[in-house]
């Protein structure tokens, strides 16, 4: 099986625009992308964006259209109750890679150190101890 050639780059050497760049034409993939750069700056958005190779950056660009700029943008949830439902569900699943990631994510949107330690030991607790 021949592997999936890889996409480096922010910079293009031919001066081509970034992935980030070009499908930022899309609004809710620029909305996506304000809201990831907002949780884990430059590196977790253009960055994992711009180094996706050519077999990531479809799953990038769902990630960032759909669930960022569209889901995390409605309105009727605040920016900060987001992440603490976010957090529960991966405690749910058993998911600690992503939980870890979205930790950071939550502290960004202003959760406390205090209300995570809550959430966790109340999802642990009806998600199976």
């Amino acid at each position: 099986m021949a592997k999936a050639k890889k996409t480096k780059s922010a910079k293009k050497p031919d001066g081509k625009k970034t992935r980030a760049k070009r499908a930022s034409k899309n609004p809710d993939f620029a909305r996506g992308l304000d809201v990831r750069r907002a949780m884990w700056g430059h590196d977790g958005a253009e960055g994992q964006i711009n180094a996706a190779g050519d077999f990531i950056w479809p799953l990038q660009e769902v990630v960032t259209t759909y669930c960022f700029g569209q889901t995390w943008t409605r309105p009727k949830l605040s920016r900060k109750a987001r992440p603490m439902i976010t957090l529960a569900m991966l405690v749910a699943m058993a998911r600690p890679n992503e939980l870890k990631v979205h930790i950071e994510g939550a502290i960004a949107n202003g959760v406390s150190k205090d209300e995570i330690q809550e959430i966790l030991l109340h999802a642990m607790v009806y998600a199976g101890v």
